[in-house]
């Protein structure tokens, strides 16, 4: 592979680390799409000469790509780009959009279907809400460079957010859309991670078969007066992760 137009070389007079600036150079080349996903990096000593760094500074910077699901290193034939793949595992309170951002992944997302519906025994314990309650039901296809990572299905008490139905087919972040409409602004969730498979229903949609492995993925998020959004989710196994760090 020929050296990318696009590497910015570490520079060892400015305050920030080289495996910072190295990874940051990287990352860039995976955005720009001069790395292509799919595509195989240099070898490391190819790689540290490119960058004009150590091997062990650029382990860093690779390992921190790998570890943020932007790059895989398969044992006996290298580095690769990732091709649309989210990860899960230690990380912030953010939107969907913010998070495949973060990840050098084009977001999208398309709605499949808005109601109003009252509230289920399940969902009104979630909410923490009356049964039967109005609920605002969004379903919509999570896409990352335009291919399908995942379904989601998401419950908002509909007197927390008026205007959400009518505006739903423009919404593109939901929790920037909240925050700027509704003045609701996320402090934190609780989320179940569960071996499931592709509905019948969702198959075409999310482009698997019917009954392929899959994450299912239970989510009630919170602001300061309490439970605002209970989610369920789909993810395809092949373009999501789990991953977590453990210490003793």
């Amino acid at each position: 592979m020929d050296e990318p137009q696009g590497l910015q070389r570490p520079d060892r007079r400015r305050p920030e680390p080289l495996w910072h600036q190295a990874e940051t150079a990287l990352r860039e080349l995976i955005k720009s799409g001069e790395w292509a996903a799919g595509s195989q990096i240099p070898n490391e000593d190819r790689l540290g000469d490119m960058l004009g760094i150590s091997r062990i500074t650029l382990r860093h910077a690779l390992r921190n790509l790998e570890e943020a699901g932007m790059l895989r290193r398969e044992h006996g034939r290298g580095t690769f780009v990732r091709s649309a793949t989210m990860v899960a595992g230690v990380r912030g309170l953010t939107s969907f959009t913010d998070e495949m951002r973060t990840l050098a992944l084009e977001p999208g997302t398309r709605l499949i279907a808005a109601q109003i519906l009252p509230a289920t025994e399940v969902i009104a314990e979630a909410l923490e809400v009356s049964v039967e309650a109005p609920i605002v039901q969004l379903r919509r296809l999570w896409l990352g460079n335009g291919m399908p990572i995942g379904i989601q299905t998401t419950h908002l008490a509909a007197e927390r957010v008026p205007g959400l139905y009518g505006a739903a087919p423009s919404v593109g972040s939901l929790y920037r859309w909240l925050k700027d409409n509704c003045g609701i602004d996320p402090i934190k969730a609780k989320e179940v991670y569960r071996v499931g498979s592709v509905p019948a229903g969702d198959a075409d949609l999310i482009e698997l078969p019917a009954g392929t492995p899959a994450f299912e993925v239970e989510r009630i998020t919170f602001d300061r007066t309490g439970p605002f959004e209970f989610a369920l989710s789909i993810m395809r196994a092949d373009r999501y992760e789990i991953r977590s760090t453990l210490f003793v």
